[in-house]
């Protein structure tokens, strides 16, 4: 629109056309007040009833809450206004009238449950404090992109449809795809390793995964997001380094940039970014902290996975971010390199957040032999990844990396109750629409 002011912009003594949506409306008798909204903010309207036109009047003060209107006229100074500034108008011009009924209440003042704000994604979003968890969101791939770039990567865009899955299993969409059965990819991780055999040597990519896992929790999506990292001549203790840079830098640009909307979150003043190096603990001394608690039903062994109660217990004793390493080599994938002094013990490792695992990373296994034989000990056929292993003969440098959940960062940073307010349009077993 030619000459439209946002409402953040408009001044005492200007003279401005704003435009947006009609966030109230006040009738007080001899005067009136529509409160205009648009993505810097809000704006005062005054409707001086005897001293304007009829029409004027009526336009302002007849049109439904959530249109979208444009405003002009002249911009005063006004201390009660809640911006300080109020606009007397000169036209109101109706663009896009609204129904009177709407499914949820943009100001907020009545609540919606979860499904009904994502079946209505577009007026859940004109709400301040949901708005501004994607404003946010955008500010932690923005800060994570620059974060990689100080780690001298190329970002890299894999196939998202591909003959065979990355770590096998019954996780996997099929599609058919010109008559030949494919998948949905449940990882770049095979892609990403063969780029760093490449001239590239460190890369990174963002993107969506899918993963048919028929969990129905708040912390799981059936397409999510992936923060990739993958470097040549790294091994499992460099990936950690850099997976604590990235990560802090995406709580540091947040905390730069998004000011505004932590104050509509009501997080300003207990957001902080994580400081220092992560603690590491080992596996097994991960098991031992767990076990000391006696919280859990049974104590755990080694070999077993870490459940989300076991996950919760540990997180309430260390307290922060925190790195568990050197897993057993038989959970971890085919393609995780086991320590070169014991094979019943992998370059493994998970990055944690207090309420749930972040990151999953570890140095790969570079060497041809070895990795046709983890395939096969993992029940899948090397020959149906034959595309990736035969890059292994040609020269495969020792290479580490992690990929770490885009939504669960959000999730966690923000402290949300549900992974699915972190996504604009979440997939899960119940919702393919909107």
């Amino acid at each position: 629109m030619e000459n439209r002011t946002y409402t953040a912009d408009a001044a005492p003594g200007d003279t401005v056309t704003v435009a947006g949506w009609v966030h109230e409306i006040r009738d007080l008798g001899g005067i009136a007040f529509l409160i205009l909204r648009d993505t810097t903010g809000k704006i005062q309207v005054k409707f001086e009833k005897d001293e304007m036109d009829d029409d004027l009047v009526e336009t302002g003060l007849n049109v439904q809450r959530e249109s979208v209107i444009s405003v002009t006229g002249d911009v005063e100074e006004e201390p009660r206004a809640p911006t300080g500034v109020e606009v007397t108008p000169e036209s109101v011009d109706v663009i896009s009238e609204a129904d009177p009924e709407l499914p949820l209440d943009p100001s907020g003042k009545v609540d919606a449950e979860l499904p009904t704000r994502l079946d209505n994604r577009t007026l859940d979003l004109r709400k301040d404090e949901v708005k501004a968890i994607f404003e946010i969101r955008a500010e932690v791939l923005r800060s994570v992109r620059e974060a990689f770039r100080e780690l001298n990567c190329t970002e890299i865009n894999t196939p998202k449809i591909v003959a065979t899955g990355t770590e096998g299993g019954t996780e996997l969409f099929p599609i058919t795809y010109f008559g030949q059965e494919a998948f949905m990819n449940q990882s770049p991780q095979l892609f990403k390793q063969l780029m760093v055999g490449s001239g590239l040597e460190r890369v990174f990519e963002i993107g969506p995964i899918f993963r048919a896992e028929e969990h129905n929790t708040p912390r799981h999506l059936n397409e999510a997001t992936s923060i990739d990292f993958e470097s040549a001549f790294y091994d499992h203790t460099e990936a950690m380094d850099a997976c604590e840079h990235v990560v802090q830098s995406a709580y540091e640009g947040v905390a730069e940039n998004c000011q505004g909307e932590l104050e509509a979150l009501g997080l300003e003043d207990e957001f902080e970014a994580p400081e220092g190096d992560f603690p590491r603990l080992t596996y097994e001394d991960a098991l031992d902290k767990i076990n000391a608690t006696g919280e859990l039903d049974e104590p755990l062994v080694w070999g077993d996975d870490l459940s989300t109660e076991a996950e919760h217990v540990l997180g309430q004793e260390v307290g922060e971010h925190y790195f568990i390493t050197d897993w057993p080599s038989e959970i971890k994938p085919f393609y995780i390199k086991d320590h070169d002094d014991d094979e019943e013990v992998s370059t493994g490792f998970d990055m944690m957040h207090p309420s749930m695992e972040l990151v999953s990373g570890g140095q790969r296994e570079h060497r041809f032999e070895h990795l046709v034989e983890g395939f096969e000990q993992q029940g899948l056929d090397p020959e149906a990844f034959e595309y990736y292993t035969k890059m292994f003969k040609y020269g495969m440098p020792p290479h580490a990396g992690w990929g770490l959940g885009g939504e669960r960062l959000i999730m966690t940073m923000l402290g949300l109750e549900n992974i699915r307010e972190a996504v604009l349009f979440p997939r899960d077993r119940q919702r393919l629409s909107p």
